[in-house]
């Protein structure tokens, strides 16, 4: 149990982070489609790019600590892991939702939570070794 402590205060960090890349997300996707006008598609790429990068600066500082100098291996590593993040999530709910005809938000709902597990897993074991 001791050796868990840590690995869950971790999760519990990146859940933190994540939630903040949430709002970093949300706000740059409304504030350039809705007060920009820019394209839904575009607006949406950025939010997510600045709320991926958002989320690996504060992962590596806060969450894991890291020094490792290779910044941009470790940054191209946590977009691509979040990026397949992205599309298991999207995947899940076409499958909970659109295949077995679950409540949309239930189903979001349990893709964010396997989708967590997914991404702090991964950049714990790849990212942030």
């Amino acid at each position: 149990m001791e050796k868990l402590l840590p690995i869950l205060f971790k999760l519990l960090k990146f859940c933190v982070v994540g939630f903040s890349g949430m709002v970093v997300d949300f706000g740059v996707t409304w504030l350039c489609k809705e007060k920009l006008r820019w394209n839904k598609y575009v607006s949406n790429s950025l939010g997510f790019i600045l709320a991926a990068s958002n989320n690996y600066l504060w992962n590596r500082l806060w969450t894991f600590g890291s020094t490792d100098s290779n910044i941009t291996r470790q940054w191209g590593s946590f977009l691509l892991i979040s990026a397949v993040g992205l599309g298991l999530n999207n995947l899940i709910i076409y499958l909970l939702h659109g295949k077995l005809h679950l409540n949309f938000y239930l189903s979001k709902v349990i893709a964010i939570v396997l989708v967590t597990l997914w991404n702090f897993s991964m950049n714990y074991l790849i990212t942030f070794r």
